[in-house]
């Protein structure tokens, strides 16, 4: 009698559950179809509202909207980068590709682990969240709600979700703790920032010149 491996046994119990949660939460599409529409949104314009956030902060011309921005980036940079590795090396198909699922949405079959979408707004929202706490709770809801209509809308699985989250919150978290202990990179980043700024008056300054106000 062939006695499985126990790290195919833990595998294949993991994938079941995974698969069953997928299933619950998918199944809503039809119990629940009055929410599809904001689910949709959530799932395919849910990401442009961080975007949107990302350029009024920046342009609200405040040091420390901008540094938050600034953090907030290259976390996202970090992160998505370790994404794109992952998906290369634990490739794993999407859940329509083999099961026949409730799909709200159009979606190439490429590599579903773990999810860009829920680590992108994990990541943005907790690098907002270092910054502006109470901001910060509002932009983790939405990326909550992004993250949970991915799955309803039937291309991601639970666990792609669940990684893209821990890896966003954790890469903005470890972003944030290492420029302040590593002084010359906090450095840098404050020059590049009022190098900008001071590119930014000068434009302002010559604005004014050519267009002063009557």
């Amino acid at each position: 009698m062939d006695v499985q491996p126990l790290e195919e046994r833990i595998h294949a119990m993991f994938s079941q559950m995974d698969y069953g949660l997928f299933v619950d939460i998918n199944n809503l599409a039809v119990t629940h179809a009055f929410f599809n529409p904001v689910m949709v949104f959530l799932s395919q314009y849910g990401e442009y509202l961080f975007y949107l956030g990302i350029v009024l902060y920046w342009f609200s011309r405040s040091s420390k909207n901008r540094r938050m921005v600034t953090e907030a980036l290259l976390s996202a940079t970090i992160a998505l980068g370790i994404n794109a590795l992952i998906g290369i090396f634990l490739y794993r198909d999407r859940p329509f590709v083999h099961h026949h699922v409730i799909q709200l949405i159009q979606h190439a079959a490429n590599a579903s682990f773990p999810s860009d979408h829920a680590t992108g707004a994990f990541v943005i929202a907790t690098a907002i969240w270092m910054f502006r706490k109470r901001d910060g709770w509002l932009w983790l809801l939405l990326a909550s709600g992004i993250s949970f209509s991915r799955i309803w809308t039937g291309v991601h699985y639970p666990s792609d979700v669940i990684a893209g989250m821990i890896i966003g919150i954790s890469i903005a978290t470890i972003i944030h703790g290492l420029l302040i202990l590593w002084k010359g990179i906090d450095q840098f980043v404050n020059k590049c920032i009022g190098f900008y700024e001071d590119i930014e008056k000068r434009i302002w300054k010559e604005n004014k010149k050519h267009h002063p106000i009557h």
